[in-house]
């Protein structure tokens, strides 16, 4: 009869923590023990390597920093704090959702992962305002847009992650499973209800809303460059600022397409689906959906760099020069005349970005 009853009380907690909330459905989750440990491994490399090298060249080579550098600058710091906490959860899934770090662990391993996304999501979004009022409204970014005005952005940037994710801190919790311990990307089972409210707010919040002023602002953007009279000029310097900023254009949708869209929905038909009591079927597929996007919503780790090598005419030159051993060199215009000038780039350069007064005056040249 002992034995009988401690198996039934083994069944009934490996049931608790394999259901949600439907008794009879169990997910199947053997992929997640293969897939999480290779792409975070995966993440974990790639983006140690190339926000390392970033932060090198942000920190040894460009300095004093423009204003689009020290929001690059923020933003690869997000992306290195985060990918140090990956080895933990490599372990954890690599050894079969085993967790032996203790509960503050847990806590701040989840804490970095939202508060890396959503730092990435403002911070991506504060780039992209910048290069809107510097291609739409240049004579106002040169008076108005600073270095120190982008600092105070990005303090503010963090305070407010960190204030919203507060909660999380407090709802994430550790739990046991027959000899297991869990690390849960969520919260207990009594408290799953709350957490879904709470989960709402911030990804209306610290994803719906910026990823709404990104469209608006590349909307007037794409308006602005396909009527390069209005804004840019016909020079190659403003050819060259138009691909520029299209470059960045095209890198930033890739993150929110590749990253953060998916996550943020499959996220929220998994939570719905829990709230709902949906049938185990749907559970299941929904439940691999969004595993499956939460490696995506990591790899912005890896891609972020690659915006600084776009976007960046420094960065781009001082990584080449790192690479190849010669001095970086960038072209550089005459306020005057508007004629092309090439010299050894020591100092922060502006990105050029062209605004034409009248057909006969001109052109000037505006920090970014």
């Amino acid at each position: 009869m002992e034995d009988v009853f401690h198996t039934r009380e083994w069944l009934n907690q490996s049931t608790l923590f394999s259901t949600h909330f439907n008794s009879n459905c169990r997910f199947n989750e053997e992929f997640k023990y293969i897939l999480l440990p290779v792409s975070y491994s995966l993440v974990f490399v790639v983006g140690l390597l190339l926000n390392s090298m970033a932060l090198w060249m942000f920190f040894a080579k460009m300095r004093p920093w423009n204003t689009s550098t020290v929001f690059m600058v923020h933003l690869s710091l997000s992306d290195f704090l985060y990918v140090l906490s990956l080895p933990t959860l490599i372990y954890y899934y690599a050894n079969r959702s085993h967790w032996p770090f203790g509960v503050f662990a847990c806590k701040s391993v989840r804490f970095l992962f939202y508060a890396n996304l959503y730092c990435s999501i403002l911070l991506l979004t504060c780039i992209s305002v910048h290069r809107y009022i510097g291609i739409c409204h240049p004579i106002k970014a040169r008076r108005l847009v600073k270095p120190r005005h982008a600092h105070l952005v990005c303090g503010l940037v963090w305070a407010v992650v960190t204030a919203c994710l507060v909660p999380n801190f407090i709802f994430v919790t550790t739990s046991r499973r027959d000899n297991d311990t869990l690390c849960h990307d969520t919260t207990s089972h009594g408290s799953f209800d709350e957490y879904v409210d709470y989960s709402s707010v911030v990804m209306v919040l610290l994803f719906g809303v910026p990823f709404l002023v990104i469209v608006v602002c590349y909307c007037l953007m794409a308006r602005t460059l396909c009527r390069p009279g209005k804004g840019l000029s016909q020079s190659s310097q403003g050819s060259s600022s138009r691909r520029k900023s299209i470059k960045m254009i095209v890198v930033v949708l890739v993150v929110f397409a590749v990253c953060f869209v998916p996550f943020h929905i499959t996220r929220t038909l998994y939570y719905t689906s829990r709230v709902l009591h949906l049938d185990c079927t749907v559970l299941n597929i929904v439940n691999f959906a969004y595993k499956i996007t939460r490696p995506l919503a990591s790899a912005n780790s890896c891609i972020d760099p690659i915006l600084y090598f776009l976007a960046g005419d420094q960065y781009r030159a001082k990584v080449i020069s790192a690479l190849t051993g010669k001095r970086p060199v960038i072209t550089s215009f005459s306020q005057s005349g508007g004629h092309a000038t090439r010299r050894n780039n020591n100092a922060s350069p502006a990105i050029a970005l062209v605004y034409q007064k009248t057909d006969t005056n001109p052109s000037g040249t505006v920090e970014s």
